[in-house]
């Protein structure tokens, strides 16, 4: 079932070692088919260069196995609450890559300090609050993701398509599991920039009407960046 989302999915996995955004087991790609309301994601614990697309697990929203052997990931429950909060979404990532973490162990947002971050980010990424006790001791990973959604409460996920979860790690996600690496990947980079710029300059910040340009000459229906699509 779903055999070109598993493509999709299998390669947007691949991709996360090939962009150097994960080592070992230390990360995951979903994808969702909206239409069935199932999703497709790498299973628990399994080596990248061991995996096929025939070893993803195939969930419905509220996490019972429609397709495949292995577990799913253990961070899936906090996929499924993403796509239920996030509606226009179709893809989610999370990883462990080293600059993004560090700002997230830290507790902090990453501030848009510059035109690169503004290209695909609309404002700061957020890093959310703490879980609590209960939190963490009950449906952690379901928890995880609703506080992500809270975290969201009057921000735009769309513009901003990514969250640290404090003293854990990002999620980004995407139109499709492709675009929820590439933004993974960008917001590393952006997230080591930043480190490398408050260094320089603890002050730093960037106009709001240059970030604002920076944003809506890529996004949005005035959009000029790029060419047209025949």
């Amino acid at each position: 079932m779903l055999t070109e989302l598993r493509k999709k999915v299998l390669d947007a996995n691949l991709e996360l070692v090939r962009q150097g955004l994960v080592i070992y087991t230390w990360g995951n790609v979903s994808g969702i088919d909206r239409e069935k309301g199932w999703v497709v994601i790498k299973p628990s614990g399994v080596e990248y260069g061991e995996m096929t697309a025939d070893d993803l697990v195939i969930v419905d929203l509220d996490g019972k196995v429609v397709e495949g052997t292995l577990r799913p990931s253990s961070d899936t429950p906090t996929h499924l609450e993403l796509y239920k909060a996030f509606p226009a979404i179709g893809g989610v990532v999370h990883t462990h890559s080293t600059y993004a973490v560090a700002w997230a162990q830290a507790g902090r947002d990453i501030p848009s300090l510059g035109t690169t971050h503004a290209d695909y980010f609309h404002g700061p990424v957020p890093c959310t609050g703490d879980l609590s006790a209960e939190q963490v001791a009950g449906a952690y990973e379901a928890e995880t993701g609703r506080l992500i959604a809270e975290t969201f409460r009057g921000l735009n996920a769309v513009e901003t398509p990514g969250v640290l979860v404090r003293n854990h790690g990002p999620f980004t996600w995407g139109k499709d599991p492709a675009e929820a690496v590439y933004h993974a990947r960008v917001l590393e980079e952006v997230a080591r920039m930043a480190k490398l710029t408050l260094e320089l300059n603890p002050a730093a910040a960037i106009p709001k009407i240059l970030e604002d340009k920076h944003f809506l000459r890529k996004h949005g229906p005035g959009a000029y960046y790029g060419q047209t699509k025949k």
